[in-house]
């Protein structure tokens, strides 16, 4: 069977989950990678097949979306151009990871195309969602890389078609530890705003990864470092808790570890608030901004937070036999 496994390349979590799925995809059949997208750091130890601009949201650095420059570099017929060079039907069937070019590919030519990610949780109903639904984030969480089916990632087991978050396999290798530091990965944010806000804190260490930073550096109790995804797997690994954005794959690996987490929903991105009230109905402590007494807010939690606990059992390869059920194929694995 001859596989297109297809990634969102905005943010580092799709691309880092893909580290464990396409090892598992290629247990079924000929896997070729594609990803569209701007703004990860997370390199992928496996060739890439196609790499496209696609659709992607650009941060600002003060914790939200810069839509300007996000409508600005996607509304192009560049885009459209992309989708018509995609040979998609030269593949028995599509895995899509919320990406655009070769969901488009797939409705434009008839190819088999199955939603697998975080973000096909949201075409169920039960999934979670903030107390004030946004119209146009809910019609991007269903149109944005439409499919014929779908197998979701979540915090929790909503629906039928939901399952546990993919844990990397080197992650669940790890035994966690407290080094009584506090780690931070809110990308949406320059360093130096955190900076200010974390030097309230004196008594505390605070490891922080930023996007921004050209080089580490120190200051006080606040070591900056480049985004490096070992380095931050250790780090997190090691913490007493974490600091950041309401994504997927980093708090699912923080309730994995049994850290405590402080999560800060990207600013008007409406998958980070529904992600925010499913963290939040798990008892995790969730905060709309950082605009109002931060450091009074972290200092609470510092004292008084409390990890929660989760189950997640390794689930990937019945995941991906889901998808091919759907899809009316048959999931032979091959011998490896």
């Amino acid at each position: 069977m001859k596989l297109l496994y297809a990634i969102q390349g905005t943010g580092n979590g799709h691309v880092s989950r893909a580290r464990d799925v396409v090892p598992a995809l290629e247990q079924y059949g000929h896997v070729d990678v594609l990803i569209s997208g701007t703004q990860s750091e997370v390199k992928l130890p496996f060739e890439l097949k196609y790499r496209f601009k696609g659709a992607s949201f650009i941060y600002n650095k003060k914790g939200g979306i810069d839509y300007f420059r996000s409508a600005r570099l996607n509304l192009t017929p560049r885009l459209l151009g992309e989708v018509h060079s995609l040979p998609i039907t030269s593949y028995d069937l599509v895995i899509n990871d919320f990406e655009p070019v070769s969901s488009w590919a797939c409705r434009f030519r008839g190819v088999p195309c199955v939603a697998m990610g975080h973000q096909a949780a949201f075409l169920s109903e039960r999934t979670p969602r903030p107390a004030h639904r946004d119209p146009l984030g809910e019609w991007i969480l269903q149109h944005y890389a439409p499919a014929q089916h779908a197998v979701g990632f979540h915090f929790d087991r909503y629906d039928s078609f939901i399952y546990p978050p993919v844990i990397r396999a080197d992650v669940r290798a790890q035994t966690p530890g407290d080094g009584g530091y506090y780690t931070v990965y809110l990308p949406a944010f320059n360093e130096q705003v955190l900076i200010g806000i974390l030097k309230q804190l004196p008594e505390t260490q605070w490891q922080v990864f930023s996007r921004y930073a050209k080089s580490d550096f120190r200051d006080r109790n606040v070591w900056v470092r480049r985004v490096d995804a070992a380095a931050f797997t250790e780090s997190l690994v090691h913490c007493t808790g974490i600091l950041s954005g309401a994504g997927f794959e980093t708090p699912a690996e923080a309730l994995y570890l049994g850290k405590k987490i402080f999560t800060v929903p990207i600013r008007g991105q409406y998958e980070q608030y529904c992600n925010g009230e499913s963290l939040r109905r798990l008892g995790v402590q969730v905060v709309r901004s950082l605009d109002q007494n931060p450091a009074g807010l972290l200092r609470t939690w510092i004292e008084t937070g409390k990890p929660v606990k989760v189950d997640y059992p390794d689930e990937l390869h019945a995941a991906i036999q889901h998808a091919f059920r759907l899809a009316g194929k048959a999931a032979v694995r091959e011998a490896v």
